[in-house]
């Protein structure tokens, strides 16, 4: 697709004392297009167009996480105008008298912009388009929200949630040794009032069941806190923006004063010790957001979880004061995995990680073993 371009007139001179300035005359408005966009790209773009000529200077927008299928997301009486589907969203241009109106959906998820001439209209039109539109799951006993946020390329940093299963402490204590299932019967009983430390540190060999345990803090904190996962941590130190948008940025737990739990999962050259030479300004960013002025007056804790050993991580990060808990997950002693799995076959003399128990209860040895072959980690990595 070659270039396209559309300007609007330009005036021949500045206006009189007493004649206003137009902004269609005063701001020029010009559309390039190549092979790289996409139609919903230009969908996006022709959208903008009525609210930079100032023919429609008011503009209301709302974020959607889950929309009912069968919500159309437009108004009574709406004119569709453009419409455009990509692999990974669908965008509608619509109007009606003195407005104009986007919908941008992905997943089950949507953003909904209106542009009208008055603000009390694009807050009407705005309110009418997504009335009744928001779906609601039933909540499980079981489930708890996270969120997830992640760098699109087309949306920026961005963050959605989901339902996530997770067990009670009590279920799933004895699928840890007896120090780690002490450590975490404090950290599962944790509330604000204890907060000493913004860093929560996870470490040990994988598919001993951290990730697990986190699932399970999220439930057992679900009431002060919103916990969020980050899909891309290598990104979110060394892009400041995507960084100041989940510190700073408030959001509607935040706003109420409710804590934000940050899981940073495998971040092994992020906290290790050489750390400071191979990423840069990555770990003092992480350690300016823990007790740093980055994090000062916002109610966020970062947990990381690792499988480096201790005597690997930078002093730094395990300095007394900084973590609010530091926890060795390791595997069940021999004693431990015959009382878990009911049977001595296949555990090995100096026991076994959670993982390979699940794997030889499955029926499939696991690795380590004699005569063993590799499990499948499913959660307990």
């Amino acid at each position: 697709m070659g270039a396209m371009s559309a300007t609007s007139p330009v005036p021949s001179g500045p206006p009189g004392p007493s004649e206003p300035s137009d902004p269609r005359q005063a701001l020029p408005i010009r559309l390039n297009v190549d092979d790289s966009d996409s139609p919903a790209d230009v969908v996006d773009a022709l959208f903008l167009g009525r609210f930079a000529t100032g023919e429609q200077p008011h503009s209301h927008s709302t974020t959607l996480d889950r929309v009912k299928p069968a919500a159309t997301l437009l108004p009574a009486g709406a004119h569709v105008l453009r419409a455009a589907k990509d692999d990974d969203r669908r965008a509608v241009l619509a109007e009606g008298d003195g407005w104009t109106l986007l919908v941008s959906r992905w997943n089950r998820g949507a953003d909904v912009t209106v542009t009208a001439r008055d603000a009390d209209l694009a807050e009407k039109i705005l309110r009418e388009a997504t009335d009744g539109a928001k779906d609601d799951p039933e909540p499980q006993p079981e489930n708890v929200t996270m969120g997830f946020w992640y760098v699109s390329p087309r949306r920026g940093p961005h963050r959605t949630t989901r339902q996530i299963s997770a067990g009670t402490w009590e279920e799933i204590r004895p699928n840890y040794t007896a120090p780690v299932a002490d450590a975490m019967d404090r950290l599962m009983k944790v509330t604000p009032d204890d907060i000493a430390g913004r860093l929560l540190l996870l470490h040990g060999p994988p598919g001993t069941g951290k990730t697990s345990a986190l699932r399970t803090l999220a439930r057992s904190w679900r009431d002060w806190c919103q916990v969020d996962c980050v899909l891309d941590p290598e990104r979110l130190f060394n892009d400041v923006g995507y960084l100041m948008d989940i510190a700073i940025g408030e959001d509607e737990g935040t706003a109420k004063g409710r804590w934000r739990l940050l899981l940073l999962e495998d971040c092994d050259e992020l906290i290790r010790g050489e750390a400071k030479h191979t990423a840069g300004q990555a770990l003092s960013r992480l350690l300016n957001l823990t007790d740093g002025l980055l994090g000062q007056g916002r109610n966020v804790l970062v947990g990381v979880t690792t499988n480096e050993d201790l005597e690997r991580l930078h002093p730094a990060v395990v300095r007394p004061g900084r973590c609010l808990a530091r926890v060795e997950v390791g595997a069940l002693t021999h004693h431990e995995a015959v009382n878990w799995l009911g049977t001595e076959e296949g555990v090995g003399r100096e026991g076994a990680t959670l993982a390979e128990l699940f794997a030889l209860r499955r029926g499939t040895p696991a690795a380590g073993v004699p005569g063993s072959r590799a499990p499948e980690a499913g959660l307990y990595l």
